[in-house]
């Protein structure tokens, strides 16, 4: 299945990754603007996955709204840090507010996402915040994704994700829609 890869944040980061590694095996597309939900079929073809690069609510509402009407499936990064687990709050608020505006409910999951260790722990800040996040009724993913350096230097170039928790993490995305 190869996705449409949708750069909805106006910082157009995937899209200038996906330039400067010499493209990315699926097609990338910038459209940073708030009817991202009534634009993006023009440009779906046969695909029936779509990825978004979403912008952060506080800094961009109006188009991170529009993705939210559109996409089936919220995945909502969060680094185990108090200030993120802090910032839940109002997300969690706007999720209740876009689904109101939905025929068909999202499903909405957060993604633990630059985590202290590369292996699930059951103890430490990572399964601190993985606790917070379940006990305020958030669906946490199983996957995470360890904080490495390969990731955050690997701007602009080609990046192997075979073997690595991107990989686990699109298995795990994958089944939930097969699932209930």
């Amino acid at each position: 299945m190869s996705p449409l890869l949708v750069d909805s944040d106006p910082a157009s980061s995937a899209l200038r990754w996906s330039e400067l590694a010499g493209g990315f095996p699926f097609p990338v597309l910038a459209l940073p603007v708030g009817d991202v939900h009534r634009r993006v079929n023009d440009f779906l073809d046969n695909r029936r996955a779509v990825v978004f690069d979403a912008p952060q609510l506080e800094d961009h509402a109006h188009i991170a709204r529009g993705v939210m009407r559109y996409a089936s499936e919220w995945i909502v990064p969060v680094t185990p840090a108090p200030i993120e687990l802090d910032r839940m709050a109002p997300i969690d608020r706007e999720m209740d507010d876009m689904q109101s505006l939905r025929s068909h409910p999202a499903r909405a999951a957060v993604l633990l996402n630059r985590t202290n260790r590369p292996e699930a722990t059951r103890t430490g800040p990572d399964a601190d915040a993985r606790e917070a996040l379940t006990e305020r009724g958030f669906d946490v993913l199983s996957t995470h994704i360890p904080r490495l350096d390969l990731y955050s230097q690997s701007f602009g170039s080609p990046v192997e994700v075979k073997g690595t928790a991107y990989m686990d993490l699109a298995a795990e995305l994958i089944n939930r829609q097969d699932g209930p």
